[in-house]
């Protein structure tokens, strides 16, 4: 075997390793190692080589950029267990609901709402469905159409800045978190207006799908209604604009005042005020929230340390070399390249959490996409609006699995009027999943979708580069005046004249006088 064909193979064993279900980040660092004890009997490099593992593990740990990781995890735990969802809902709801597929679109605005304040699926899925599902079910909603809407509002929070993949993408390809924020914004409002979209249409074709709530429903009315709503924008408007903005994650906003990790301190401080205005802020919600974010911190180092080891022994072997090869000869240039990895991505995404494909893939991806001249935060961005997928995929994924328990724990408790079926849930999925598609097609053929929002770099053209030379300063005399010079004292020379080689002005001196001063300098002593 030559070292040439274990890295395919190595790659291989990585696809298949991750598929067995074994906790990705202890299935990478065995692999990882395995391989690198193999390539060290082969001889294909050193043991020394392993000792650059150590400084890659510190390297992790001492990355500052992650430390924002849990302080917008404790933001978003914290804000997911106050009842803001709740009262969002609630009120959007009783604003949007005469309206066919008021529901719907009451739904789909308080998820990108809360997308951008709390930042977990979860929490997310699991509230809404609380809160809106009942309700849905009680107006005759599609079940289809009331089970999709909720898992799609709840995966868009995955895009929405601050999302925590955003952070994780920025830092793998190594660009500004704050231009990645910026980048995000653009097909974050586009999802949200295809989601409207659709409903739209649906209301328009099959009104029974998605029936207006009658007036007499709402116990709020009037500015009682409006106050409500705005109770809940409000102050999570202010929340958003402190936190983004203070990082330059906003448009508009070119000066960063704070770093990715001063700005999510900010945040969870914000979240921990919010909470305390809702008078919800109790030691359960406190506790529950750094249980959850030390959970989720926890297995993002240990994934990041799997994923260090693996990448250090497949770039022992030049498994990035025979990436570039592969997929730099892809026919269609830029266009085949972002095909084909966002295929990849896609059905990588049915079997791998996000975390699991930032860490392990888009190092591999990132290199080569950047050597294609290919943007890195549209490219970034692309794969974020890409794995946003990977929670509604059937049958694997993960809001389907939230949505699935909170269904069958309402029902079980009286909440719902009527069992929801696994076909309802994952069928129902289906269209949002195409609609989730379609913005990832959209990307890739419009980049001004997230290019719009950056700041403009600066572009120099070598070929009107001008170089001006200081400006010459006159000499004191004339050329033709110092000719004039030359020529007679060379003139005076020939002819005999001492006193041709005295510069002008100068005086000659008589012998006499020369006598009697140095006469005179004896005396003196």
């Amino acid at each position: 075997m030559s070292m040439q064909t274990f890295a395919p193979l190595m790659f291989a064993g990585l696809i298949l390793i991750m598929l067995i279900g074994f906790p990705v980040a202890f299935s990478l660092s065995a692999l990882g190692l395995m391989c690198g004890f193999f390539a060290i009997e082969m001889g294909w490099f050193s043991p020394d080589f392993m000792q650059a593992l150590p400084l890659n593990v510190f390297g992790i740990l001492s990355n500052d950029l992650l430390l924002a990781i849990p302080f917008f995890t404790l933001m978003g735990s914290i804000l997911e267990k106050c009842g803001l969802a709740e009262d969002m809902l609630d009120s959007m709801g009783q604003l949007f609901g005469p309206v066919r597929g008021g529901l719907g679109y009451s739904v789909i605005i308080v998820g990108f709402i809360l997308g951008a304040i709390t930042g977990t699926v979860a929490g997310q899925v699991i509230a809404m469905a609380m809160i809106s599902l009942p309700v849905m079910m009680r107006y005759n909603y599609n079940m289809r159409y009331a089970t999709g809407v909720l898992a799609a509002s709840g995966t868009i929070t995955q895009l929405v800045p601050p999302s925590l993949v955003l952070v994780v993408l920025a830092d793998q390809l190594s660009v500004s978190v704050g231009q990645m924020y910026k980048g995000a914004w653009g097909p974050s409002i586009l999802q949200v207006l295809i989601f409207a979209l659709y409903t739209f249409m649906l209301a328009r074709f099959k009104p029974d799908h998605v029936p207006g709530v009658p007036k007499s429903a709402r116990s709020l009315d009037g500015w009682a209604l409006w106050g409500k709503c705005l109770r809940g924008i409000i102050p999570s408007a202010i929340l958003i604009f402190a936190v983004l903005g203070s990082m330059g994650g906003l448009p508009g906003i070119n000066t960063a005042i704070c770093t990715p990790t001063e700005a999510g301190a900010m945040g969870a401080v914000g979240a921990f005020i919010l909470a305390a205005l809702h008078r919800r802020l109790t030691w359960p919600v406190i506790r529950e929230g750094m249980t959850g974010t030390m959970r989720i911190t926890a297995m993002v180092v240990f994934i990041l340390i799997g994923s260090r080891v693996f990448s250090l022994v497949f770039q022992g072997v030049d498994g990035g070399k025979w990436i570039e090869h592969m997929l730099s000869n892809l026919p269609g240039g830029q266009l085949g390249f972002l095909i084909v990895v966002n295929v990849f991505i896609f059905f990588l995404a049915f079997f791998l959490d996000f975390f699991e494909i930032a860490f392990i893939i888009l190092p591999l991806l990132g290199p080569v996409s950047s050597k294609l001249g290919i943007n890195q935060v549209w490219f970034g961005v692309l794969l974020c609006v890409n794995m946003q997928t990977s929670f509604m995929h059937p049958p694997f994924g993960f809001a389907l699995f939230y949505l699935r328990g909170i269904s069958d724990s309402l029902f079980k408790s009286g909440g719902l009027l009527r069992k929801v079926e696994s076909t309802d849930i994952y069928l129902g999925a289906i269209p949002w999943v195409v609609m989730q598609l379609v913005l990832v097609v959209t990307v890739i053929f419009f980049p001004q979708t997230v290019t719009v929002f950056l700041d403009e770099e600066a572009k120099i053209d070598i070929d009107k580069v001008q170089i001006e030379a200081p400006p010459q300063q006159e000499p004191d005399t004339k050329p033709e005046d110092e000719q004039k010079n030359t020529d007679d004292l060379f003139k005076n020379a020939t002819q005999g004249d001492p006193a041709a080689s005295a510069p002008e002005g100068a005086k000659e001196e008589d012998p006499t006088d020369a006598v009697r001063k140095a006469l005179e300098g004896d005396a003196k002593k």
